[in-house]
Protein backbone atom coordinates (compact mmCIF):
# COMPACT_ATOMS: atom_id res chain seq x y z
CA UNK A 1 0.00 0.00 0.00
CA UNK A 2 0.98 3.30 -0.95
CA UNK A 3 1.40 6.48 1.10
CA UNK A 4 -1.58 8.04 -0.64
CA UNK A 5 -3.90 4.85 -0.88
CA UNK A 6 -3.30 4.88 3.69
CA UNK A 7 -3.99 8.67 3.83
CA UNK A 8 -7.30 7.87 1.58
CA UNK A 9 -8.02 4.68 3.95
CA UNK A 10 -7.47 6.96 7.12
CA UNK A 11 -9.32 9.99 6.43
CA UNK A 12 -12.08 7.49 5.34
CA UNK A 13 -11.80 6.09 8.78
CA UNK A 14 -11.87 9.37 10.72
CA UNK A 15 -15.14 10.07 8.99
CA UNK A 16 -16.73 6.67 9.08
CA UNK A 17 -16.13 7.07 13.01
CA UNK A 18 -17.73 10.66 13.25
CA UNK A 19 -19.94 9.88 10.97
CA UNK A 20 -21.55 6.86 12.62
CA UNK A 21 -21.47 8.31 16.51
CA UNK A 22 -23.11 11.31 15.36
CA UNK A 23 -26.53 9.05 13.74
CA UNK A 24 -26.42 7.43 17.22
CA UNK A 25 -26.33 10.77 18.83
CA UNK A 26 -29.25 12.06 16.47
CA UNK A 27 -31.38 8.82 17.61
CA UNK A 28 -31.72 10.63 21.27
CA UNK A 29 -32.96 13.89 20.17
CA UNK A 30 -36.42 14.01 22.29
CA UNK A 31 -35.14 11.07 24.30
CA UNK A 32 -32.90 12.71 26.42
CA UNK A 33 -33.02 12.67 30.19
CA UNK A 34 -33.79 16.57 30.30
CA UNK A 35 -33.55 19.18 28.09
CA UNK A 36 -30.34 20.45 28.89
CA UNK A 37 -28.77 17.12 27.41
CA UNK A 38 -31.10 17.15 24.51
CA UNK A 39 -29.53 20.51 23.61
CA UNK A 40 -26.14 18.79 24.03
CA UNK A 41 -26.78 15.90 22.40
CA UNK A 42 -27.95 17.85 19.37
CA UNK A 43 -25.12 20.05 19.42
CA UNK A 44 -22.20 17.23 19.75
CA UNK A 45 -24.23 15.00 16.90
CA UNK A 46 -23.58 17.92 14.80
CA UNK A 47 -20.19 18.96 15.45
CA UNK A 48 -19.20 15.07 14.38
CA UNK A 49 -21.64 15.42 11.30
CA UNK A 50 -19.47 18.59 10.44
CA UNK A 51 -16.03 16.34 11.08
CA UNK A 52 -17.32 13.93 8.96
CA UNK A 53 -18.12 16.10 6.25
CA UNK A 54 -14.77 17.35 6.14
CA UNK A 55 -12.69 14.36 6.87
CA UNK A 56 -14.96 12.92 3.85
CA UNK A 57 -14.23 15.91 1.50
CA UNK A 58 -10.82 15.45 2.29
CA UNK A 59 -10.94 12.23 1.56
CA UNK A 60 -12.25 13.17 -2.14
CA UNK A 61 -9.55 15.24 -2.79
CA UNK A 62 -6.96 13.11 -2.00
CA UNK A 63 -8.81 10.12 -4.18
CA UNK A 64 -9.09 12.61 -7.09
CA UNK A 65 -11.72 10.51 -8.87
CA UNK A 66 -14.21 13.12 -8.22
CA UNK A 67 -16.23 11.55 -5.12
CA UNK A 68 -17.59 13.94 -2.60
CA UNK A 69 -18.88 14.09 1.04
CA UNK A 70 -22.28 12.66 0.06
CA UNK A 71 -20.86 9.70 -1.85
CA UNK A 72 -19.21 8.54 0.84
CA UNK A 73 -21.61 8.53 3.66
CA UNK A 74 -24.29 7.59 1.41
CA UNK A 75 -23.75 5.47 -1.19
CA UNK A 76 -20.87 3.16 0.36
CA UNK A 77 -22.22 -0.75 1.22
CA UNK A 78 -22.23 -2.07 4.93
CA UNK A 79 -18.93 -3.75 4.31
CA UNK A 80 -16.91 -0.72 3.36
CA UNK A 81 -17.32 1.38 6.25
CA UNK A 82 -14.48 1.09 9.10
CA UNK A 83 -15.86 2.43 11.85
CA UNK A 84 -15.50 1.47 15.44
CA UNK A 85 -18.12 -1.20 16.77
CA UNK A 86 -18.16 0.70 19.93
CA UNK A 87 -19.95 3.50 17.59
CA UNK A 88 -22.79 1.67 16.58
CA UNK A 89 -24.05 -0.13 19.68
CA UNK A 90 -27.11 0.90 20.75
CA UNK A 91 -28.92 3.10 22.81
CA UNK A 92 -29.56 1.81 26.10
CA UNK A 93 -30.19 3.83 29.36
CA UNK A 94 -28.72 7.08 29.89
CA UNK A 95 -25.08 5.74 31.48
CA UNK A 96 -24.96 3.63 28.28
CA UNK A 97 -24.88 6.55 25.80
CA UNK A 98 -22.25 8.45 28.59
CA UNK A 99 -20.13 5.18 28.71
CA UNK A 100 -19.81 4.56 24.62
CA UNK A 101 -18.87 8.44 24.60
CA UNK A 102 -16.30 8.76 26.87
CA UNK A 103 -14.63 5.64 26.23
CA UNK A 104 -14.39 6.84 22.94
CA UNK A 105 -13.22 10.07 23.45
CA UNK A 106 -10.78 9.56 25.59
CA UNK A 107 -9.18 7.96 22.78
CA UNK A 108 -10.00 10.36 19.54
CA UNK A 109 -8.69 13.29 21.58
CA UNK A 110 -5.24 12.30 21.65
CA UNK A 111 -6.06 11.12 18.15
CA UNK A 112 -7.09 14.59 17.20
CA UNK A 113 -4.33 16.33 18.85
CA UNK A 114 -1.30 14.29 17.20
CA UNK A 115 -2.97 14.59 14.00
CA UNK A 116 -3.00 18.55 14.15
CA UNK A 117 1.21 18.59 14.07
CA UNK A 118 0.99 15.58 11.20
CA UNK A 119 2.27 15.73 8.37
CA UNK A 120 -0.39 15.95 5.73
CA UNK A 121 -1.91 19.85 5.88
CA UNK A 122 -5.46 18.66 5.34
CA UNK A 123 -5.78 16.33 8.12
CA UNK A 124 -3.47 18.82 10.25
CA UNK A 125 -6.09 21.38 9.61
CA UNK A 126 -9.19 19.28 10.23
CA UNK A 127 -8.04 17.83 13.54
CA UNK A 128 -6.37 21.18 14.72
CA UNK A 129 -10.42 22.34 14.42
CA UNK A 130 -12.33 19.06 15.58
CA UNK A 131 -9.73 19.30 18.94
CA UNK A 132 -11.41 22.25 20.28
CA UNK A 133 -14.80 20.27 19.87
CA UNK A 134 -14.08 16.97 21.32
CA UNK A 135 -12.46 18.48 24.19
CA UNK A 136 -15.71 20.16 24.96
CA UNK A 137 -17.50 16.95 24.51
CA UNK A 138 -14.91 14.96 26.66
CA UNK A 139 -15.28 17.19 29.88
CA UNK A 140 -19.32 17.40 29.49
CA UNK A 141 -19.06 13.37 29.17
CA UNK A 142 -16.35 12.92 31.77
CA UNK A 143 -18.21 14.91 34.22
CA UNK A 144 -21.74 12.85 33.99
CA UNK A 145 -19.31 9.51 34.03
CA UNK A 146 -18.40 10.42 37.66
CA UNK A 147 -21.85 11.86 38.83
CA UNK A 148 -23.65 8.89 37.35
CA UNK A 149 -20.97 6.20 38.82
CA UNK A 150 -21.20 7.99 42.37
CA UNK A 151 -25.01 8.18 42.58
CA UNK A 152 -27.20 6.01 44.16
CA UNK A 153 -26.63 2.55 44.17
CA UNK A 154 -29.07 1.96 41.31
CA UNK A 155 -27.33 4.43 39.47
CA UNK A 156 -24.04 3.48 40.13
CA UNK A 157 -25.21 -0.51 39.41
CA UNK A 158 -26.21 0.52 35.52
CA UNK A 159 -22.92 2.84 35.29
CA UNK A 160 -20.82 0.07 35.97
CA UNK A 161 -22.59 -2.48 33.41
CA UNK A 162 -22.49 0.02 30.85
CA UNK A 163 -18.52 0.06 31.06
CA UNK A 164 -18.69 -3.88 31.88
CA UNK A 165 -20.66 -4.28 28.76
CA UNK A 166 -18.89 -1.83 26.16
CA UNK A 167 -14.79 -2.52 27.26
CA UNK A 168 -14.72 -5.53 25.18
CA UNK A 169 -15.21 -2.99 22.17
CA UNK A 170 -12.45 -0.68 23.24
CA UNK A 171 -9.39 -3.02 21.97
CA UNK A 172 -10.11 -2.45 18.44
CA UNK A 173 -9.29 1.46 18.97
CA UNK A 174 -5.25 0.45 19.18
CA UNK A 175 -5.45 -2.67 17.21
CA UNK A 176 -3.47 -1.01 14.30
CA UNK A 177 -2.81 -2.09 10.79
CA UNK A 178 -0.75 -1.09 8.39
CA UNK A 179 -2.62 2.20 7.41
CA UNK A 180 -1.99 3.23 10.95
CA UNK A 181 1.80 2.24 10.48
CA UNK A 182 1.91 4.06 7.26
CA UNK A 183 0.34 7.54 8.74
CA UNK A 184 2.55 7.33 11.65
CA UNK A 185 5.50 7.12 10.06
CA UNK A 186 5.21 8.64 6.76
CA UNK A 187 3.16 11.48 8.16
CA UNK A 188 4.12 11.80 11.60
CA UNK A 189 0.71 10.92 12.36
CA UNK A 190 -0.90 8.94 15.60
CA UNK A 191 1.27 6.47 17.59
CA UNK A 192 -1.17 4.14 19.00
CA UNK A 193 0.95 2.31 21.44
CA UNK A 194 1.44 5.76 23.18
CA UNK A 195 -2.21 6.88 22.67
CA UNK A 196 -2.97 3.26 24.67
CA UNK A 197 -0.81 4.00 27.48
CA UNK A 198 -2.38 7.34 28.41
CA UNK A 199 -6.24 5.88 27.46
CA UNK A 200 -5.93 3.69 30.05
CA UNK A 201 -4.01 5.93 33.12
CA UNK A 202 -7.01 8.09 32.25
CA UNK A 203 -9.51 5.50 32.53
CA UNK A 204 -8.46 4.22 35.84
CA UNK A 205 -7.98 7.58 37.16
CA UNK A 206 -11.80 8.76 35.93
CA UNK A 207 -13.27 5.22 36.93
CA UNK A 208 -11.62 5.44 40.36
CA UNK A 209 -13.40 9.02 40.71
CA UNK A 210 -16.51 7.58 39.96
CA UNK A 211 -16.42 4.81 42.52
CA UNK A 212 -16.37 2.63 39.40
CA UNK A 213 -13.87 -0.47 38.72
CA UNK A 214 -11.84 -0.64 35.80
CA UNK A 215 -12.62 -3.99 33.90
CA UNK A 216 -9.65 -6.64 33.57
CA UNK A 217 -8.12 -8.29 30.52
CA UNK A 218 -10.20 -9.78 28.90
CA UNK A 219 -11.33 -10.81 24.63
CA UNK A 220 -11.69 -7.96 22.89
CA UNK A 221 -13.90 -7.68 19.48
CA UNK A 222 -12.83 -6.79 17.01
CA UNK A 223 -13.62 -6.26 12.48
CA UNK A 224 -14.28 -2.85 11.76
CA UNK A 225 -10.74 -2.29 9.48
CA UNK A 226 -12.06 -5.13 7.72
CA UNK A 227 -16.17 -3.77 7.34
CA UNK A 228 -16.83 -6.67 9.53
CA UNK A 229 -19.74 -5.03 12.14
CA UNK A 230 -22.34 -6.11 14.50
CA UNK A 231 -26.13 -6.98 13.98
CA UNK A 232 -26.71 -3.15 15.08
CA UNK A 233 -24.96 -1.72 12.07
CA UNK A 234 -26.82 -2.92 9.08
CA UNK A 235 -30.72 -0.81 10.39
CA UNK A 236 -28.27 2.08 11.47
CA UNK A 237 -26.76 2.59 7.75
CA UNK A 238 -29.95 1.64 6.31
CA UNK A 239 -31.81 4.41 8.19
CA UNK A 240 -29.08 6.73 7.69
CA UNK A 241 -28.96 6.20 3.61
CA UNK A 242 -32.88 5.67 2.93
CA UNK A 243 -33.05 8.92 0.89
CA UNK A 244 -29.79 9.25 -0.78
CA UNK A 245 -30.65 5.13 -2.03
CA UNK A 246 -34.09 5.75 -2.83
CA UNK A 247 -33.35 8.70 -5.04
CA UNK A 248 -29.63 8.89 -6.16
CA UNK A 249 -28.30 12.17 -6.88
CA UNK A 250 -30.96 14.17 -4.94
CA UNK A 251 -29.93 18.51 -5.06
CA UNK A 252 -31.23 19.11 -1.84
Amino acid sequence: MDREQALLQYALRLGDNALVLAQRLVELVANGPELEEEMANANFALDYLGQARMFYSHAGEVEGRGRKEDDFAFMRGEREFCSFLLLEQPHGHFGDTIARSVLFEEFYLPQLEALAKCGDQGLAAIAARAVKEIRYHQRHDSQWLIRLGDGTAEIHRKMQEAIDNLWRFTGEMFAGDEVDDIVRDAFAGPDLEKICAAWHERMAAMLAQATLEMPGDQWMDKGSRSGRHTEHFGPLIAEMQYLQRSYPGLDW
